[in-house]
């Protein structure tokens, strides 16, 4: 004999699945509660606005009875209205959230959705859909949202450093052409073009930044080291002081830095006030480490060429790479904290550079700052 009713629904794997989904003995939901973990089930399977709004108007009709499974009964033209969507959206929408698993059905003998009363008019039991996996997945909606927001933090991390190194090359290779044009850099030009065409877009939720990270710090070292050596002639010596006066008359020329302040400006104070330098490998142990690492680095802030050049000529080159690894390690704290302060770090160096070059910031005052911050 073959059962015929109206509204009726196929049978499914994902249906009988969340029907073994169960509260714990003696559990009470409240809709806010309900609402809650409705929100974070959106959030972690990622769905569509139309979703979002069909599983929040069903937590919404959650009448918060005393009942072992969490259902409601609202009817289609009723939940249209709460939701704005046409019937088919409805439809469509409510088979989908049952193939999630979130919601599962529970059909009358007609497959309609209606309440069931004592003689007294109590409800005493439903037909409609059952919320209760949604609670009961609770945990694994938090597991996942864990899991999203680690990626999130390495792929935003990784883009960061994959923007340092592209911009680290194009200066390289820019100052090559520049300033040697007699060296061969057709190569580091030809491999700079295929990585761009291969080099994922940050707007693209799907790239995956680490595929071309490698090889971009790879065409980074090749063409900086290419610079160095075309800029000393071969000879990979030490740096060679021009300087032959005596090491005790005064530096009263050539300089706009006074030396007093940098007795405290040292390059361990640096390293422990500013931990982000270590993402590119370098211990800050001299000044010429600290200057390349802010040299690095200044690109990841967003600081134009111009003011890294305003910087070095009016504090001098030392004290502009300690300004660029302040202002990054302050906006890589913020967002940690995920509270963005500063919008425009670039700007923000540079307006720091001028008060430095009137007197007005004190950069070793600020790092001893940053340093106690981070041992409390």
């Amino acid at each position: 004999m073959e059962t015929v009713h109206s509204g009726g629904r196929p049978l499914t794997r994902a249906a009988l699945a969340g029907r073994r989904r169960a509260l714990e003995d003696g559990r009470t939901i409240s809709r806010k509660e309900l609402s809650a973990a409705g929100r974070e089930a959106a959030k972690a399977l990622r769905l569509r606005p139309s979703l979002r709004s069909i599983l929040s108007a069903l937590c919404a009709v959650w009448g918060e009875q005393e009942w072992e499974r969490l259902v409601v009964w609202p009817s289609n033209e009723h939940l249209c209205g709460m939701t704005g969507l046409s019937e088919r959206a409805l439809r469509y929408g409510l088979r989908d959230l049952v193939a999630l698993e979130v919601i599962t059905p529970r059909d009358s003998a007609n497959g309609k959705r209606f309440a069931i009363r004592a003689p007294g008019g109590a409800i005493i039991d439903a037909y409609g859909f059952d919320l209760t996996p949604i609670v009961a997945r609770k945990g694994e909606w938090a597991h996942a949202i864990l899991e999203a927001t680690s990626r999130e933090t390495h792929r935003r991390r990784s883009f960061d450093l994959l923007t340092v190194r592209r911009r680290a090359v194009s200066e390289a290779i820019s100052a090559l052409l520049m300033r040697f044009p007699q060296i061969e850099a057709s190569d580091l030009l030809a491999a700079r073009e295929s990585l761009e065409r291969d080099t994922p877009r940050r707007r693209d939720i799907a790239a995956n930044p680490d595929q071309v990270l490698e090889a971009w710090g790879e065409l980074q070292s090749m063409a900086e080291e290419r610079f160095y050596q075309a800029a000393s002639a071969g000879n990979s010596s030490r740096h060679i002081e021009q300087n032959t006066g005596s090491p005790t008359d005064p530096c009263t020329k050539g300089s706009r830095e006074e030396p007093g302040p940098d007795r405290l400006l040292e390059p361990g104070l640096v390293a422990s006030a500013c931990p982000v330098a270590t993402e590119f490998g370098v211990s800050l142990k001299t000044e010429l480490d600290v200057i390349e690492v802010g040299r690095l680095m200044r690109g990841g802030i967003g600081a134009h060429p111009s003011a890294w050049a305003e910087a070095c000529d009016s504090i001098g080159a030392f004290r502009a790479s300690v300004l660029v690894l302040i202002v990054a390690q302050i906006h890589d704290d913020e967002a940690q904290r995920g509270e963005i302060r500063i919008k425009n770090p670039g700007g923000y160096f540079r307006r720091l550079v001028r008060l430095c070059a009137e007197g007005r910031y004190g950069i070793e005052a600020e790092l001893m700052a940053m340093r106690r911050r981070k041992m409390t």
